[in-house]
C-alpha cells in the first residue's frame, strides 16, 4: 500500500491507523531543518518522516510570473508595510463604480503552471496523495485591499463594495484554478485552500458576516473543485468552532490545522462535535508544546490525540509553518509516534 492509498483509507474512513503530514517549514527554519535532516527541500523532507501527501502550494513553484516581478495583488507595498490594518488602495473608497473602474487586477495570463506540475509529477512518482490548487486567501487578500480596520467596518458602512472587491479577487482565484485543474486535476486528490477566520479567543467576524461576506466564495472555490472531481481540504487557524457547520455544507471533507490552543478547538470537543462530518488533520500544539516540550512529550500527546481520533485521522502539527524553535527531536518524536 502506498501513502496515497492509506491517506485515500483516512479519507474514506477505512483505515485502521492514523496517517502523517510533518507540515511546512517555515522559510526561516529551512536551513536547519534540511541540514538536521539531511534533506534538499521540503518533498524529500516529507518522504523522510513518512509524510502521506504532498502539499503542492502553486506559489512555491513560480505560479505567478510576471514579466516586470510585480506582485499578484498590488494593495500596498509591501516593504513598507508596518501592520495588518495599514490602509490599502481602497482605504476610503465608497463607490462600486471606483472599484470596477480600478485597473490594475491580477490577469490569469501570468500565470505559469509547469512548476507546480513538476513537483506534483516528484509527489506521484513518491506515492503520496496530491494536495493543491491556489491557496485562495481571500479574507486576507481583501483585509489588504482595505486595511483590517478598514475592511471589518466596511462590512458594515459599505458591505456593496467590500463584495465587489472580494468577487474581483475570487474570480481571479477561480480562473486561475480553471487553469491548473485542467492541466493538473487528474493528478492531485484534494484541493486545499485556506483562510485564518479565527483569533485565539474565537472569530475574527461574527458568524452572520462570514455567512454574507466569506461563504459564498468558499461555496464557489468547493463547487468548481468538485467539478473537476477533486475533494476539499481547508486551512483556517484559531477559534472557528460557530462556522465548522458551515465549512461542512460546502463539502469540505478535512479540516486543517485544529489550533490545539485555541478556544474550543480541543481535540475532544471537535471529535464530539464533528466527527461524524470531518476527517481531521493537525492538532499537535505548535504554541508550546512543539517548540518547548520533549521528544517524550510530543509522543505522549501524539498518542493521546490518536486515542481521541481514531485511525482515520492525520497527525501534523497545529500549524501549517514550521517555526523556528521547534527543534528536530520532536519533529521526528511526532512522526515515529504518528507511525506507531
Amino acid at each position: 500500500m502506498t501513502k496515497r492509498d492509506h491517506f485515500l483509507q483516512i479519507l474514506d474512513r477505512k483505515s485502521t491507523h492514523c496517517g502523517f503530514w510533518h507540515g511546512y517549514p517555515n522559510p526561516a527554519s529551512i536551513d536547519y531543518l534540511y541540514k538536521e535532516f539531511g534533506v534538499k527541500d521540503d518533498h524529500e523532507l516529507g518522504i523522510v518522516l513518512g509524510s502521506n501527501c504532498r502539499w503542492v502550494l502553486p506559489r512555491e513553484y513560480g505560479v505567478w510570473a510576471h514579466p516586470e516581478g510585480k506582485s499578484m495583488f498590488g494593495f500596498q507595498d509591501w516593504s513598507e508595510r508596518e501592520s495588518l490594518s495599514q490602509p490599502g488602495i481602497f482605504a476610503d473608497c465608497e463607490s462600486v463604480h471606483d472599484v470596477e473602474s480600478y485597473k490594475d487586477w491580477p490577469d490569469v495570463k501570468y500565470i505559469n503552471l509547469e512548476g507546480v506540475s513538476r513537483e506534483i509529477d516528484r509527489a506521484i512518482d513518491a506515492g503520496q496523495a496530491v494536495l493543491s490548487g491556489m491557496w485562495a486567501c481571500f479574507f486576507h487578500d481583501v483585509a489588504d485591499y482595505f486595511g483590517m480596520e478598514d475592511y471589518f467596518v466596511k462590512m458594515h458602512t459599505d458591505p456593496d463594495v467590500v463584495e465587489a472587491v472580494t468577487d474581483h479577487v475570487v474570480d481571479f482565484y477561480m480562473q486561475a484554478n480553471d487553469l491548473l485543474f485542467k492541466k493538473c486535476a487528474d493528478r492531485m486528490d484534494m484541493y486545499f485552500f485556506g483562510n485564518d477566520f479565527g483569533s485565539q479567543l474565537d472569530l475574527m467576524i461574527s458568524p452572520e458576516a462570514f455567512r454574507r461576506f466569506m461563504l459564498p466564495s468558499i461555496r464557489k472555490l468547493a463547487d468548481q473543485a468538485r467539478s473537476y472531481g477533486l475533494r476539499l481540504m481547508t486551512h483556517s487557524c484559531g477559534s472557528i468552532g460557530r462556522i465548522i457547520p458551515d465549512l461542512i455544507d460546502t463539502g469540505i471533507e478535512i479540516l486543517h490545522p485544529i489550533q490545539a490552543k485555541a478556544v474550543g478547538m480541543d481535540a475532544k470537543t471537535l471529535k464530539k462535535s464533528f466527527g461524524d462530518h470531518l476527517i481531521f488533520m493537525g492538532g499537535v500544539d505548535t504554541q508550546e508544546l512543539l517548540p518547548f516540550g520533549t521528544p517524550q512529550e510530543v509522543r505522549d500527546e501524539v498518542r493521546r490525540l490518536k486515542d481521541i481520533f481514531g485511525p482515520n485521522y492525520i497527525v501534523s502539527p497545529s500549524h501549517e509553518s514550521i517555526l523556528p524553535g521547534v527543534t528536530a527531536e520532536n519533529i521526528r518524536a511526532m512522526a515515529e509516534a504518528a507511525a506507531e
